[in-house]
């Protein structure tokens, strides 16, 4: 039952995900907001998705992963109330930033949860738990672009009505309460180890990949001539749904092979994708290369977090909500990165988006960088 409430609670943070990418251009549009200033929406995000998770995995470890998830939900429904009538650029900022704040907790205790599963089978069970955040990727464009006419407050209710769902079986679910740790035990092992900084400088630079596809691939993809409804469906048939089936083929490959083998192919993968999905013409083969790129970039945060969980079993909420702080700093710091390099002219978003396969390439050579620690830490056979 747990794994089921976790896959229900990552599938909101999957819509989540995906609800700046998906409002962004009627968003742009009925506030006549520049690149920028859409950067702004997205490092608001970032920012309350970094700050809140500082603190999230502490919080769970001490009051218990229920009250994490549902403070995360009230506050994701929270966001999404404020941003179903966004009457101006300070308040579209601020339910993004509310959104970020229930995101983090959502996430956090979601992988937390599903840590508790043994060393052999954790990366594959969060890969799989992870399958949810590419349905819940999927979900939100395709229902927008297909169902909602792309109009922003419908999203935002749609969302929060999913999330209230969500709410109310997390409610019914009975959980274990926290196992309260006496001081001594609360600093130096994790904190003291250098591959919980290796493992979180990999989700720093992964995470800010990532949201830099959701937030900013329809606006592109529209910037480059693509009708909206087939932008918002090349996010959700193609990079939602290639992340879910690359999860799905992480979950069995994790069985029997390396996760850091895993890693090392797939961001290679991600930084081959994404150069070329700004390198094509065609609107069907760039949807085929997007699509790739889900696959590519699919295993890499799940089964970094399933090796930070591995190693701090003790402290797995501290230690896994540390990994996701660095992570969604990644966010906030790729989001300026990416409207100050796009300019004010909707077609430089391109430019901006040559971050990603920079930060892959980054990702892949720390990880050759650290494979000696790394493959140590994660054998073969630990997944």
């Amino acid at each position: 039952m747990l794994i089921f409430v976790a896959s229900v609670v990552i599938f909101i943070y999957g819509m989540l995900a995906s609800m700046l990418g998906t409002i962004m251009p009627g968003l742009a549009t009925q506030l006549a907001l520049t690149n920028v200033e859409i950067s702004y929406l997205a490092l608001a995000q970032g920012i309350g998705l970094a700050v809140t998770s500082v603190f999230a995995g502490a919080l769970m470890d001490r009051k218990g992963k229920k009250v994490g998830i549902v403070i995360g939900l009230c506050a994701s429904i929270a966001g999404l109330a404020i941003l179903s009538h966004p009457l101006n650029l300070t308040l579209s900022v601020a339910a993004m930033a509310v959104l970020g704040v229930g995101g983090s907790l959502v996430i956090v205790g979601a992988n937390a949860v599903v840590s508790e599963v043994s060393d052999a089978r954790k990366a594959s069970a969060l890969n799989v738990l992870n399958l949810f955040v590419g349905l819940g990727g999927m979900a939100t464009p395709f229902v927008a672009g297909n169902l909602l006419h792309s109009d922003s407050t419908k999203v935002a209710y749609c969302g929060a009505a999913f999330a209230l769902v969500a709410l109310i079986v997390t409610f019914m679910t009975p959980m274990k309460s926290s196992q309260l740790l006496s001081a001594g035990t609360l600093n130096p092992a994790v904190f003291g180890d250098k591959m919980l900084y290796v493992l979180s400088g990999i989700t720093f630079l992964y995470t800010a990949c990532e949201f830099a596809m959701w937030n900013w691939l329809p606006r592109y993809l529209i910037a480059t001539g693509v009708p909206k409804v087939m932008a918002l469906n090349i996010l959700s048939l193609g990079f939602a749904c290639g992340m879910l089936v690359g999860r799905l083929g992480a979950a069995k490959l994790l069985k029997h092979g390396s996760p850091f083998l895993v890693i090392v192919v797939a961001t290679a993968a991600m930084c081959v994708t994404t150069f070329a999905m700004l390198h094509t013409a065609m609107p069907v083969l760039t949807a085929i290369v997007v699509f790739l790129a889900g696959i590519a970039m699919a295993p890499v945060f799940p089964t970094t977090i399933a090796m930070v969980g591995r190693i701090f079993k003790q402290r797995a909420g501290t230690a896994i909500g540390f990994a996701i702080t660095c992570g969604f700093s990644g966010l906030v710091l790729s989001s300026p990165v990416i409207g100050a390099l796009s300019g004010p002219n909707p077609n430089g978003i391109g430019r901006g988006l040559l971050l990603v396969p920079f930060l892959s390439l980054l990702i892949t050579a720390g990880l050759l960088t650290f494979r000696k620690s790394l493959t140590f830490e994660a054998p073969q056979g630990e997944a």
